[in-house]
């Protein structure tokens, strides 16, 4: 396999993932949780002190990483395009009282994302990833809280929630970034 139908075919991997995160959020948050109140999403712990959060923010927190790995691995274009998919799903997939919220919080926290990990990719892949992914998420939970519901009273679980996923993302970026290197896949 040359190098670049091993990138074409791990991009292509990553944006599957991607997309499938998505579903998986709308699912976890109606599905998975320490607690299920009725017509309420399920919740989980994230932090201390009780700090609860639905569900779905460990795939929000993911869907970040997945859309930067798609970007390395199939370039600008393909990680716009991912993002304008991205929120189409969000938008099809959320409850109708969400379907605003959804789409808009989705669209701004990937294009901040976006705009954060291009420039920093060359300084550093883990960096990258974890900057653009923490700016992107403080964007989503502050965007998606206050226009779903005008209120930012859930922000600290919101935040918490997506950043334990991406913390627990490093490990493999950077392994990532090791094999990147050695078989030369990283795009110049």
């Amino acid at each position: 396999m040359t190098i670049e139908s091993r990138r074409r075919t791990e991009g292509l991997v990553f944006l599957a993932a991607y997309i499938a995160s998505i579903p998986a959020a709308n699912w976890l948050i109606q599905h998975i949780g320490t607690v299920c109140p009725p017509n309420s999403p399920c919740l989980i712990p994230v932090g201390p002190g009780g700090l609860m959060a639905p569900s779905g923010v460990l795939m929000v927190g993911l869907a970040l990483v997945l859309r930067d790995l798609v970007q390395r691995r199939l370039g600008t274009a393909y990680g716009l395009g991912a993002i304008l998919l991205g929120t189409l799903l969000s938008a099809m997939l959320a409850p109708a009282s969400l379907v605003v919220a959804s789409a808009v919080a989705f669209l701004f926290s990937e294009l901040v994302d976006f705009a954060v990990f291009t420039p920093l990719q060359r300084r550093g892949l883990v960096f990258a990833v974890l900057a653009s992914s923490a700016v992107g998420l403080v964007a989503d939970s502050i965007l998606f809280l206050w226009l779903a519901f005008g209120s930012l009273n859930f922000v600290a679980g919101q935040i918490v929630g997506k950043a334990v996923m991406v913390l627990a993302t490093l490990p493999a970026i950077e392994w990532l970034r090791r094999r990147d290197d050695r078989l030369g896949l990283a795009r110049s």
